[in-house]
């Protein structure tokens, strides 16, 4: 298993440089905003996208299930970027080759398809899910709100790194803040938003296929 080891919470959670966690000690891949069909949903908004998009961000996932062997996988929100497409059926074609995976999502803002949909690619849908006092919700949470941690997405968060001749180049990262952790885009037609991260909080960012401790 490649990436970075961050022990918290007395929990081992495995940074991968395909913008995902892989939690050991429940053996389940967590990612967040992949964002399918939003490549079709802007083509037919007559904008210009690249062909691919999601063809790609599955064949990474499909990589990592095959590699990591999980037996659920978290989606912390925005699965599916907006109502039923091409790409939907994609994914349950896609889907037809892990049928013993659980596949959890944890409805996002823009996961608004009807519920059979859903059903039908063996998907259970709800607005949070916890897992041994660890939350997972979409939307980053202000507090502890009484668990042991939360998870989010929603904010494609990413970390300004500064050079010595004073370039800055923002990556995606994983952000660990005091109660609250935030994990980057898995899906490649993203984009990011910069975090402040506090002293004390812990910041990885994802540099080609490594994980590196930024802060």
């Amino acid at each position: 298993m490649t990436g970075e080891i961050f022990v918290y919470q007395s929990q081992h959670w495995h940074l991968l440089p395909e913008r995902a966690i892989y939690w050991q000690e429940e053996q389940a891949l967590i990612i967040s905003d992949l964002h399918l069909g939003k490549a079709t949903h802007f083509r037919k908004a007559g904008i210009a996208v690249p062909t691919g998009i999601v063809e790609e961000d599955l064949l990474r996932l499909q990589r990592l299930i095959t590699r990591l062997q999980p037996t659920q996988i978290i989606i912390v929100g925005d699965m599916f970027h907006s109502r039923e497409n091409s790409e939907v059926q994609y994914f349950k074609i896609w889907r037809q080759q892990f049928p013993h995976i659980i596949f959890h999502l944890v409805v996002g803002n823009h996961d608004i398809m009807p519920a059979e949909i859903y059903g039908n690619l063996q998907i259970t849908t709800s607005p949070h899910l916890t897992i041994r006092d660890i939350h997972f919700i979409h939307e980053p949470c202000e507090d502890a709100n009484g668990y042991t941690y939360t998870f989010s997405g929603h904010l494609h968060p990413g970390y300004v790194m500064a050079g010595p001749a004073k370039q800055r180049l923002r990556l995606p990262c994983f952000y660990f803040g005091r109660h609250c952790g935030i994990l980057p885009a898995f899906g490649d037609f993203t984009g990011m938003a910069s975090v402040d991260a506090s002293p004390g909080e812990a910041v990885f960012v994802i540099a080609g296929q490594s994980v590196v401790r930024a802060q």
